[in-house]
């Protein structure tokens, strides 16, 4: 079956548009004013849901392709908020929510609450993974029913942003680029965008824009730690959780032309113009065929620093508490997904594209790391690039945090999938921390409920508190779970593994090779 055949089998699924309201039959303890209209949810035993708000004055198409999100504007009416919105433009080959129908109308957010008068619970907002050219808030595990069910005294919101070339597009350069200055970080201004209407309307629905945590797994966790160098970002919210991600997942402006060059040799085009005359869905196929795993947010001087790891080490997000952490084995997600045969075509071109250009003396350093690797013949190249992609970036991360003054706190995660090649490889701990058992099956295994239960709780805990530090009475299996501070001296990190959740010194699990690995931070996304 071809991928729009897919698409639409999909849509007949799961799909609906969201229509006003205008003869006044809704429930009204289902409504909540907001400052772009009243949305009526839906509520599921007792969870009520709100999908498909907007959450910006106009969606990106048409003339306002490639320009800044647009706040959103007073608007009265009553308006259904019972589907989801459709995914932006993503690669469905490489992300579950890119496999729905998509369009470029696409800036839409969901909230998920308990159906309960309480008010000023924390906000845990999250921003969804994929290599920042594909997903979406639609995909199952980020269905947060289960989740605010086990967790009432959080509200839940997911978002969606742009992505690919219509989200991190190098557009000034060109001859008629200068309308476009914004273009190579648009959904990184998306999310602010969202940010934004979160802080100003959730209160209507009991949450505390006083209390907001981002929260996001790989691009999206990128996006989470690279949201505190934003200017004027950080008043909207106040930790964030990231899961497999960092500021390394970045691209210079170098890199952000070259990558405009490709497309546009490919399409044929030579301005915006041009672009601009070009379907969505043919720039994203083309995109997909020339710019896979390149098109990542621009370290342009503006929106972002020119070296976003200094920022941190600065103190640029020494206010924001962070909690930061990978998995043991992440790259051989990327191993079992692409298939053997995929992978190794991926990484011989990364070799030749990237790792080519180093001094001879790193690359003694890296073959030296990967002589030491164990495992089958592809687990050299997926340990090393495990270190440079998502490891020892995160390290990083705790380190320059620590350094300019603010709080870390670092987790290593441990348990594996049954697949002898995924091992404990990127996003498997998606169905553990959304509660979607059903979904870990797909992993051929699932994993021990009070371990899912505690880390589930200790996300929480971060939420409300800044510290994700479980008593006894509050820990699920009754025992305490004293999570350290990161510090430069001691390097304390929580290791999750299955059985037994405990903080460690990374010198004791080698987590990062800081001789033969930390150094390919510098490259960023090597």
């Amino acid at each position: 079956m071809e991928l729009a055949e897919i698409r639409e089998a999909l849509k007949a699924m799961y799909g609906g548009e969201n229509r006003p309201i205008t003869d006044g039959n809704y429930d009204k303890s289902l409504a909540v004013k907001c400052i772009n209209g009243t949305f009526v949810g839906r509520k599921t035993d007792n969870i009520i849901s709100y999908r498909g708000i907007p959450y910006v004055g106009e969606q990106p198409v048409g003339k306002l392709r490639w320009k800044a999100p647009v706040d959103a504007a007073p608007r009265d009416g009553v308006f259904e908020a019972f589907y989801n919105a459709k995914s932006a433009l993503g690669n469905g080959q490489l992300e579950t929510g890119s496999l729905y129908y998509m369009s470029e109308d696409s800036l839409y957010l969901n909230v998920f609450k308990q159906d309960d008068a309480v008010q000023k619970k924390p906000v845990m907002v999250w921003i969804h993974g994929g290599a920042f050219e594909a997903g979406g808030t639609i995909d199952p595990v980020f269905d947060c029913h289960n989740f605010v069910q086990e967790n009432p005294d959080v509200i839940v919101v997911t978002v969606a942003y742009r992505l690919g070339v219509m989200g991190f597009l190098h557009l000034s350069h060109l001859a008629d680029g200068k309308e476009y200055p914004d273009s190579q970080n648009l959904g990184l201004l998306d999310q602010t965008k969202a940010l934004k209407w979160v802080h100003e309307n959730i209160a209507a629905f009991g949450g505390d824009p006083d209390n907001v945590t981002i929260w996001g797994e790989s691009a999206g966790a990128g996006s989470c730690t690279l949201l505190p160098l934003v200017p004027g970002s950080q008043q909207y919210f106040h930790r964030l959780i990231a899961q497999s991600g960092s500021v390394n997942l970045t691209r210079s402006p170098e890199e952000g032309i070259e990558c405009t060059g490709k497309l546009m040799e490919a399409l044929g085009c030579k301005t915006v113009a041009d672009l601009l005359k070009v379907d969505g869905e043919k720039l994203l196929e083309t995109a997909t065929a020339v710019l896979f795993l390149h098109q990542f947010p621009e370290r342009d001087g503006r929106i972002l620093p020119t070296e976003t790891f200094d920022a941190y080490a600065g103190g640029a997000a020494r206010n924001i508490d962070i909690l930061v952490g990978c998995n043991k084995d992440e790259m051989n997600f990327f191993v079992s997904s692409f298939g053997l045969e995929g992978w190794d075509a991926w990484v011989e071109g990364r070799k030749k594209e990237k790792m080519a250009r180093l001094p001879e003396h790193e690359k003694a350093l890296i073959e030296s790391f990967k002589k030491d690797v164990k495992g089958d013949y592809f687990q050299p190249d997926a340990s090393l690039l495990s270190q440079s992609w998502f490891i020892a970036a995160v390290i990083r991360l705790a380190e320059e945090q620590t350094k300019g003054g603010g709080k870390a706190f670092t987790y290593y995660f441990t348990p594996e999938a049954a697949d002898p090649i995924m091992k404990c490889g990127h996003a498997i701990e998606l169905s553990i921390v959304f509660n979607h058992p059903e979904i870990s099956d797909d992993l051929g295994r699932t994993f021990d409920e009070t371990f899912c239960k505690t880390m589930r709780r200790m996300w929480v805990q971060f939420a409300k508190t800044g510290n994700p530090s479980l008593s006894a009475a509050q820990s699920p299996d009754g025992k305490a779970k004293q999570w350290p501070l990161y510090d430069r001296e001691n390097k304390r990190v929580m290791v999750l593994d299955e059985f037994d959740i405990h903080p460690e010194k990374e010198s004791e699990r080698k987590i990062v090779d800081w001789e033969r690995t930390y150094f390919l931070t510098n490259y960023y996304a090597l």
